[in-house]
């Protein structure tokens, strides 16, 4: 459901997003659609040889969940931009919630917006990715 933008004010949050955990399936999955065939990250010779206990996702998988917590929230159309650094590794098993604060109303290219700033954390709380996100009122 999207929420009429117009109303979006300094402290709003969107809706949290929670995934399951991480399987082995989610990440082939992944690496299928996204064309990402690392074997770090589903050959787990290849992980434990580079010195990881085990494959791990794909960061811009996380980065993909954001991108549908904030399009589940506002309509794509008003995304002007959206963008992470990523901090941790999200392992098998974890769980990742995405969330995410209006911060600052401010302009660009003329247009009123808001900026928000999002997350991808672990269910233990630890941020995985930090960003983001620019959202056009108009």
């Amino acid at each position: 459901m999207n929420t009429p933008i117009k109303v979006l004010q300094v402290g709003d949050e969107m809706p949290v997003l929670e995934l399951p955990p991480i399987t082995r399936t989610t990440l082939a999955l992944f690496a299928g659609a996204s064309g990402d065939h690392n074997p770090i990250h589903i050959d787990i010779d290849f992980a434990r040889k580079a010195g990881m206990p085990d494959v791990f996702a794909h960061g811009m998988l996380s980065m993909a969940y954001l991108g549908r917590a904030l399009t589940e929230w506002v309509p794509q159309r008003q995304l002007m931009s959206f963008g992470v650094r990523f901090a941790a590794v999200t392992h098998l098993g974890d769980r990742v919630r995405c969330s995410g604060k209006v911060v600052e109303k401010t302009e660009r290219a003329g247009r009123p917006c808001v900026r928000v700033d999002i997350t991808a954390a672990k269910s233990t709380g630890e941020i995985t990715l930090a960003g983001e996100a620019l959202i056009a009122l108009s």
